[in-house]
């Protein structure tokens, strides 16, 4: 019998071994490829997204969310196994040791590959394998933590995996039909998410808006309400985690948080946001680029000045943020030489392995730390897009302008988004006086 062929390869502090695709991708090892050209699917771009899985799991076990003995946790379309491996491996024993860990895959022939990993690399064990339809499998329910990476729109899962978690319990979900959810492919965001995006510079963010709403409406038919931690578009994928909460006066008032983005508001629908409480900058008699509306105000859903219905609430915690520190992420997710020797990797590559797992984790956190400092509830400004509303010459440096209204007294800072933007709730006529003021002195220079 002929012998298989795998390749090893290391993220973060975790090495794998996977078959060698019969027809070889240009991305394997570095990117989605084509989910049919290897025996299990695994995709290296979602690295910085498993970082931050590891991490977020570090800060919540840090915390006393979770009561004291074992954490029932699910990857729930596992796939290779790399995120449950991820987390066994990179976590501190005192926290590792506390997972009742488990991996769901439709496909035997990945749930092979999740065991060989795990005999390969000292996880015998330590890892429960679940085979079938993650719909039906996952209520067998009481998880305490569920992770769901679907190839494609989240909807189909969302139901019951929500109703098999626990009481008090984290659920992280991505998406990647990141055209339906930006409004590009206008019949599938209407179909799965049953919203209408505009298709503008703020479309991720109404992306990540949609899916939370999508995913707090689900939670409170069944009695639960839902806090944002963490959300985050990257490359080909959105992405939120959130803690989901037994509440029947929670799900009740989850309308509080669903409503209306608009485009170029009216006066009087800046007014009706301010006196909603959603809009933090004030000055209704001037011109603004957006603002929010409370799902029962009285929109025209054929105004294509309107995305919705979306979650208007914070999409992060800053106790969150604040844990995505680049030290604690080096001393968990950077691999020791070691390791790299024990795990059969040459040690001629023992320096750039650890350079890589290095560059890898300082792009998986960029700006979270400066985010953290800034209210959650801040409005995602455009640079590019504060004209006409502010008569400038030319966008001001994002930098910049969040550099100066921070030493106004108005905590801000460059977001992490894919167009040039900063995250302030500063006054609208600050905004305006230091925007002109930084497009002035940049014109200057």
């Amino acid at each position: 019998m002929e012998e298989e062929k795998t390749t090893l390869l290391l993220e973060g502090a975790t090495p794998s071994i996977l078959p060698i695709p019969s027809e070889m991708d240009e991305h394997f090892g570095r990117g989605p490829g084509s989910k049919g050209l290897r025996e299990v699917f695994h995709n290296s771009v979602m690295a910085g997204s498993r970082t931050r899985s590891v991490l977020l799991l570090h800060h919540i076990l840090s915390s006393s969310y979770f009561p004291e003995g074992p954490i029932r946790i699910l990857d729930g379309l596992g796939a290779s196994g790399i995120r449950a491996r991820r987390w066994l491996t990179e976590l501190p024993p005192e926290q590792s040791t506390r997972l009742d860990s488990h991996v769901c895959d439709i496909l035997p022939e990945s749930l092979e590959w999740v065991e060989k990993n795990s005999e390969r690399f000292n996880l015998e064990g330590q890892i429960k394998l679940i085979l079938g339809d993650l719909r039906s499998r996952v209520l067998e329910g009481g998880w305490h933590w569920i992770d769901l990476d679907p190839y494609g729109s989240p909807v189909q899962f969302l139901d019951p995996v929500i109703q098999a978690l626990s009481r008090d319990a984290i659920l992280e979900v991505t998406a990647t039909d990141t055209a339906a959810l930006t409004g590009s492919s206008k019949g599938p965001t209407m179909r799965r998410y049953g919203a209408f995006v505009r298709t503008d510079k703020w479309a991720h963010d109404s992306g990540l808006r949609v899916l939370m709403a999508n995913i707090a409406r689900i939670a409170a038919r069944h009695d639960r309400s839902i806090e944002p931690l963490l959300s985050v578009w990257e490359s080909h994928h959105l992405r939120v985690s959130v803690r989901v909460r037994r509440s029947k006066q929670g799900a009740s008032s989850v309308e509080k948080n669903i409503g209306w983005r608009i485009i170029n508001p009216t006066p009087t629908e800046l007014q009706s946001s301010i006196d909603a409480g959603l809009h933090s900058h004030g000055s209704p008699e001037r011109s603004q680029p957006l603002c929010f509306l409370p799902f029962r105000h009285p929109v025209n859903h054929k105004d294509r000045r309107v995305s919705g219905p979306l979650w208007t609430g914070p999409l992060t915690s800053q106790e969150v943020l604040s844990s995505l520190n680049l030290d604690v992420a080096e001393k968990l997710c950077v691999p020791e030489t070691e390791s790299l020797t024990s795990w059969g990797f040459p040690s001629n590559q023992h320096e750039s392995l650890i350079e890589q797992s290095r560059r890898s984790i300082t792009r998986s956190l960029l700006r979270f730390s400066e985010e953290a400092k800034v209210n959650p509830s801040s409005s995602l400004l455009i640079v590019d897009r504060l004209h006409p509303h502010i008569p400038l010459n030319g966008p001001p440096s994002p930098s910049k302008l969040a550099e100066v209204l921070t030493e106004s007294g108005h905590p801000s800072c460059v977001a992490s988004y894919p167009n040039p933007a900063i995250l302030t709730s500063a006054p609208w006529d600050l905004i305006y006086d230091l925007a002109l003021e930084s497009s002035t002195a940049s014109l200057q220079l």
